[in-house]
Formats: structure tokens, C-alpha cells, sequence
């Protein structure tokens, strides 16, 4: 024990000994946004200009080697502000650039590195006064949240186990396999009131406890990394920014329940979190935190990372160990549930990356800490991919009780109209836990979001997904993308779920083809209802949520396509009728020639008119109108 414990310590020691050196960091976003905006090539161009500007710098820490007053260069994980990506970080001065490209390098270099002076240009500015911000400290976005699990993320190298260790990383882990017996660990978590980021909110130490007491000599935690929902990147940015944190939670897990085994399933469309747990795999294993004997305990315990097709699906329990088991990913009932016969028939837990990535947290500062966080019922935090009409989008972390106002005008920024302008009236509604999850509307913004109080009014927090739409959104067409998206991720194997998305997702269509009417909603509310009770796995059951919600919280809205035949929102152009502007028409005659029904008639240099009889609503005259003067009306 004494030997492990003196190991982390010296490892500690050691970096923070040569880190004390460097003069200062340049921090390099190379989250999976940021690198898809070349982030990598402007890494490699502060790597050319410190050479040609003759500048002392490390690419990374190698303990054998010390530059004094060097100038360290890393990549980091996902930051969270992805539209302002590639980000570039400069500390100890805590300046953040946004938007940075190769060119902009050698002015950073000469005017910040060299000469101590501030970008302006390349600085956030604050869409709601111009201001230009120096830093996360001043940055609205950042400012506002809590960061708890995501602290480190954006900060480190998430490909240095040093970094990890120096920031007191596995010392948790530590004493979960040195101090503590696995119903302690049980307890403490239980007491943390911790319950599962994936989306159930169920109590995490209950789910560990269930599965400690059962026998069993072989057992088994996975990891469920197979993020799926649209728009949704929490669990992606943790294992991008900050794997090592994941093992460890892993790590305390398999301490929890007596298993010697672990998987971390995740989507293969992740090729940077992929390649960042394998890699963080191998250095806990050469450390010896992985493998056998770990902290001298006598515990054992390996890690495997698999790669899944990427099928929404396999989020589920029982598709997932089913993939796992090299099986096709399909749900299977429930009991028996995985803490009984789980992965290869033995007792399994199964968590996602954000619960995981808390456990360590917990045990190092305490479940007394973690309580004092959020809400009586939530404790804690919560990730949140913001995205859609809103000014700031990207990941956030806000304690449980944080409401809906303060997430989209706050940290988000207000809302905006479809040309990205602030509308400090065009707040509609948010779109909740993305396709198993609910609709919120302006008599929520000031809810407290947590588990309960949003399953109160018919949505729940899902994985975390925001998705803002201004007053411009149609709400049937939005209804009928989440039901496209869990239509096409079904698995097939229960008839209600296969045959029932399909056939409310015909209904979605007819309502936007204007062929719609009352019954239309009666059967849509029916089928959707026979959906979520009669469906298998969690896929089926929440697939109608969002349908059922707009409905719910927009029946005018559905009314006005069946009943009127209107969009309201001028998106379903089954239902406008173009119409000429007789102030802007000027009678030249090109809506006549590109019409293909001869529906538009009038002499030359005469205002045009439209036959709504021979009209079959293609809009080929508004896209040839030079002069904006065939408009569409709902």
C-alpha cells in the first residue's frame, strides 16, 4: 500500500515540480469541433513560429528534459464553446482567442507571446453589448455555469495520465481499493443521492448495491458510451477531454461490486474519444492503476474498449451487452435485469460516462460536498448540449434547480432569429432530452430543471440535449424529425414500436402534405399512446414523447394545419399559397416563364397574377423573381 501510495504522490511531485518551470501554456481546443475547423493545423503553426521567433517551448512534459521559462504547447479536449472554435487558451494571463485561424497565429505569437499585448480582434465579443471579453472569466457563456465534472475538460491534456495524476487524479480510486469496503463505497454513493446522467435519473448506489449483494465469483461494469441523440456530445467531450477521469469512476465501480472486468462501449463515430481512451487504457496499465494486483489490494481488474456501429438503440441495457456479446443489437425484456444476468449471464453494471466521470468527484470530496450541489432530490450537476436559436450554443454544466431562463438568456445568450440577430421576443419553446424527451414552453422558463419536476409535466432530462427554437419553428415539423430519427433507429423487433413509429410518422406527413384532419390528431394521440405502453425497451417508450408534447403544448399549431390548412409558421409549403406583391412587381414577365402550370398570367410591364386553381405551390417564381415580389402567405 505504502509503495502505491508514495508512486502517485512522486508522480504528483514530480510533474508539478518540472510544469513550475514553464513560463507559459498555450492550450489548443482539439475537441472534435475544433479539429473539424482545423484547430491541429493552427497547433502545428504555433509550433513553426516558436521555432522561427526562436522562443523555448515543449511540445510535452518529459521529465528527463527542463527548459526554464519554456513555453509549453498542448492539445486539450472539447472546451464547450464549439461555434466560437478553433479556441486557443494563453495562461497564466487567462486569455481565450475564438476563431482562430493559421494566419492569426504569427500576430499571437509576435504581439502576446513576445511583446505581452492583447488581440482584440481575436477576443469574444458579447453579442448582447459588443463587449470584448478577455476570458472564460469574462465570458458570459462560461461565467454563468458550475463546472463540476467538466472542470478539467479543456484544461489538461487528456493524453497525459501525469497531468491526471497531478491533479489528484486516481487518488480516489485509491481509496476506494485501500480504505473503503464495497458497501462503503455502496453507502457513500447512495448518500450522494447520485442518479443516472444517461437519462433514467435511477440512484446509482442503489443500482451498485443491488448488484454488490448479488453471487456470483465473475461480474462485470460497463461503460455506455454510445451517445446517440441529435445534437447531443456530453458523454463525447468527457471521453475526448478527460478519459482518465472515466476509468477511475470504472475503476471505484468494479471496487463496488467484486468485478475484475470492464467494457467501455462507444460509437465508432467517435474516432478521437475512441482513441483517447485506448490511450489512456494503456498508460493506467503500465502504471499498474489496471491490471492485477492494483494499489496492492489484490484486486484485479481490465478494461476492454469496443467500438459500436453507432445504432441509437444500443443505448438501451440489453442491446448494448447484447452488441457486446457479439450479438445484434436488439433489447431483450426486462427481469431478469443486468444486475442479475447481465453481460455473458453474470451481474453487470451499467452506467453512462457523465455518472461515471462523477463517482470520483464524490469519493475524493465527499457525498457531503456533492449535496450541496443542485437540488434535495438531484444533487449535482448536469451537461447540457445547447444548441438551436440561441446565441451561445455549445456544452454547458449548471447545477440541478438551474432554470430554463437562465440556461437560454444567460449562458446561451437569448434567443435569435433565423439569421442569427438577437430577438428578445422569439422565445417558442425547448426541445428537451432530445427524442425520448419532452417539450418546455415560456411557462417553464423559470422551472428548476431536475428529474422530478420535469417528469411532472411529461418530459424528462434524456442525456442532456437543448435544443432552442425561436418563434419562426414549425412545431409539426419538428415533431415529425424526432419521429423520422427513432423511426429509423428502431430495431424492429417489437410490432409496436417498428410498425407504430411508422405509421405515426405517416400521420406527421399527411398533417404537413395538408392531407390532415381531426381524426388525423385523434389517431396520432391514440397510436402514440399504444406506443409508449405496448413498445419493448426504452426506444419505443419515449419515441412519441416529443409528438405527444407538441401536441400537447401546441395544439393550436396542429389545428391550424388540419382544421384551416395553414402553417403558421410558413415552413410546410404544402400549406402556403404564393401570392405577388403588387407594390414590387414590375410585370417582367420570368415567374411567367418558369412557371410550369401557366398559373401566372399578365401583361408585360402590368402586375402579375396568380390562378390559385392552377397553382401547385413548387415555388419555382419566388426563386426567379429578382425583385422579391411573389411572397408566400400562410
Amino acid at each position: 500500500m505504502k509503495t502505491q501510495l508514495f508512486n502517485l504522490a512522486s508522480i504528483k511531485d514530480k510533474y508539478l515540480e518540472h510544469t513550475s518551470v514553464i513560463k507559459r501554456r498555450i492550450i489548443v481546443c482539439a475537441g472534435t469541433g475544433c479539429v473539424a475547423n482545423g484547430s491541429l493545423k493552427v497547433f502545428e503553426e504555433f509550433r513553426l513560429q516558436l521555432i522561427a521567433n526562436n522562443l523555448a517551448h515543449l511540445i510535452e512534459i518529459k521529465f528527463e528534459e527542463e527548459k526554464k521559462e519554456a513555453i509549453l504547447i498542448s492539445g486539450s479536449g472539447c472546451q464547450g464553446f464549439c461555434q466560437m472554435g478553433p479556441l486557443i487558451t494563453i495562461d497564466p494571463d487567462n486569455i481565450m482567442y475564438v476563431k482562430v485561424k493559421v494566419e492569426d497565429v504569427k500576430n499571437i505569437v509576435e504581439k502576446t507571446l513576445i511583446n505581452n499585448e492583447v488581440v482584440d480582434d481575436l477576443l469574444y465579443s458579447d453579442p448582447t453589448n459588443n463587449r470584448h471579453c478577455l476570458g472564460v472569466d469574462d465570458i458570459p457563456f462560461y461565467k454563468r455555469q458550475s463546472r463540476f465534472v467538466l472542470q478539467k475538460c479543456g484544461k489538461i491534456n487528456p493524453e497525459d495520465i501525469n497531468e491526471y495524476i497531478s491533479l489528484d487524479g486516481y487518488e480516489a480510486a485509491r481509496r476506494a481499493f485501500v480504505e473503503m469496503s464495497d458497501k462503503d463505497i455502496c453507502d457513500e454513493i447512495i448518500f450522494s443521492g447520485l442518479r443516472g446522467r444517461g437519462g433514467g435519473g435511477f440512484p446509482t448506489g442503489k443500482k451498485w448495491d443491488i448488484t454488490r449483494i448479488e453471487k456470483g465469483e465473475k461480474k462485470f461494469v460497463i461503460c455506455n458510451g454510445d451517445e446517440g441523440d441529435p445534437g447531443a456530445f456530453m458523454d463525447r467531450s468527457i471521453m475526448e477531454g478527460n478519459p482518465h477521469s472515466v476509468i477511475e469512476g470504472m475503476m471505484i465501480a468494479a471496487k463496488a461490486i467484486g468485478a475484475d472486468e470492464g467494457y467501455i462501449y462507444v460509437r465508432t463515430e467517435y474516432p478521437f474519444a475512441v482513441n483517447r481512451l485506448k490511450t489512456a487504457v494503456k498508460q493506467a496499465e503500465s502504471m499498474g492503476l489496471l491490471g492485477t494486483n492494483i494499489f496492492n489490494s489484490g484486486i484485479n481488474f481490465k478494461i476492454h474498449v469496443m467500438e459500436g456501429a453507432g445504432a441509437f438503440v444500443c443505448g438501451e441495457e440489453t442491446a448494448l451487452m447484447a452488441s457486446i456479446m457479439g450479438q445484434r443489437g436488439m433489447p431483450n425484456p426486462k427481469p431478469p435485469f443486468p444486475s442479475q444476468c447481465g453481460l455473458f449471464e453474470k451481474p453487470t453494471i451499467i452506467n453512462n460516462v457523465e455518472t461515471l466521470s462523477t463517482v470520483p468527484l464524490i469519493i475524493r470530496k465527499g457525498a457531503k460536498h456533492f449535496i450541496e450541489i443542485g437540488t434535495k432530490k438531484s444533487p449535482g450537476t448536469k451537461t447540457f448540449a445547447l444548441t438551436g436559436h440561441v446565441a451561445n450554443t455549445g456544452l454547458i454544466e449548471v447545477p440541478f434547480g438551474t432554470t430554463l431562463r437562465e440556461i437560454v438568456y444567460n449562458i446561451g445568450g437569448g434567443v435569435t432569429n433565423d439569421d442569427g440577430t438577437l430577438s428578445n421576443d422569439g422565445f417558442k419553446a425547448v426541445q428537451i432530452g432530445g427524442p425520448s424527451g419532452g417539450c418546455l414552453t415560456e411557462e417553464h422558463l423559470d422551472l428548476p430543471l431536475d428529474f422530478d419536476s420535469l417528469i411532472n409535466i411529461g418530459a424528462m432530462v434524456g442525456s442532456g440535449g437543448l435544443v432552442v427554437m425561436n418563434k419562426n419553428t414549425c412545431m409539426v415539423k419538428m415533431a415529425q424529425f424526432f419521429m423520422q430519427f427513432t423511426q429509423n433507429e428502431s430495431c424492429g423487433k417489437c410490432v409496436l414500436c417498428r410498425e407504430g413509429t411508422k405509421q405515426m410518422l405517416s400521420l406527421l406527413n399527411d398533417i404537413i402534405e395538408g392531407n390532415g384532419s381531426l381524426e388525423t390528431l385523434e389517431l396520432l394521440e391514440e397510436l402514440g399512446s399504444a406506443v409508449k405502453k405496448g413498445s419493448l425497451c426504452g426506444l419505443g417508450k419515449t419515441a412519441p414523447n416529443p409528438v405527444l408534447s407538441l401536441m400537447n403544448y401546441f395544439h393550436e399549431e396542429y389545428m391550424a394545419h388540419v382544421v384551416h390548412k395553414r402553417c403558421p409558421s410558413k415552413h410546410c409549403k404544402a400549406l402556403l399559397t404564393p401570392h405577388i406583391d403588387e407594390e414590387k412587381c414590375k410585370g417582367c414577365g420570368v415567374c411567367i416563364k418558369k412557371c410550369p402550370t401557366g398559373a401566372i398570367t399578365g401583361n408585360k410591364k402590368e402586375v402579375h397574377i396568380i390562378n390559385e386553381s392552377l397553382c401547385i405551390k413548387c415555388m419555382a417564381c419566388i426563386d426567379a423573381c429578382r425583385l422579391n415580389a411573389v411572397e408566400v402567405g400562410a
